[in-house]
């Protein structure tokens, strides 16, 4: 498959997974052996963790949506810096609904091969995330 293909898959997971909350995309997209290298704690390292984990992610952000902006591909290598967008108005590991609006930050790697996922790696900033929704004072906030 071409870098350009790879692309096109990983963006129509990012699309119709992520932003169009289709759980069902995960094993059309995903290789039965897919491995989450970056899997939270607690969840499964293969595809039904990707289902769980978006699961609890629609259900703490019901208007979650993913905007790409850049996506870089090498080999069977996509590499895609996104920001994902939405209203915590659900639990999110054991955090109560803030109803707070906030976008987060995400670099993703994905391994796609004979058109499938295969493998998964990402960076989150999950310190942004924790202080969008008030579970980490932002430094400014300390001595206010």
């Amino acid at each position: 498959m071409s870098a350009e293909h790879n692309k096109a898959i990983v963006r129509q997971m990012v699309e119709e997974l992520q932003s169009g909350h289709k759980l069902d995309v995960v094993d059309a997209l995903f290789a039965a052996d897919f491995v989450d290298h970056s899997v939270p704690p607690g969840l499964p390292p293969g595809r039904e963790g990707v289902k769980m984990q978006f699961a609890m992610f629609f259900v703490a952000f019901p208007d979650l949506r993913v905007v790409i902006h850049d996506q870089v591909a090498e080999g069977d290598r996509v590499v895609t810096r996104k920001t994902f967008h939405g209203t915590h108005q659900g639990d999110l590991f054991g955090i109560p609904p803030t109803d707070r609006s906030v976008a987060f930050d995400v670099i993703d790697i994905l391994c796609v091969q004979d058109g499938k996922i295969v493998d998964h790696w990402n960076v989150v900033d999950q310190l942004g995330l924790m202080r969008q929704i008030g579970v980490i004072l932002a430094p400014e906030q300390i001595n206010a």
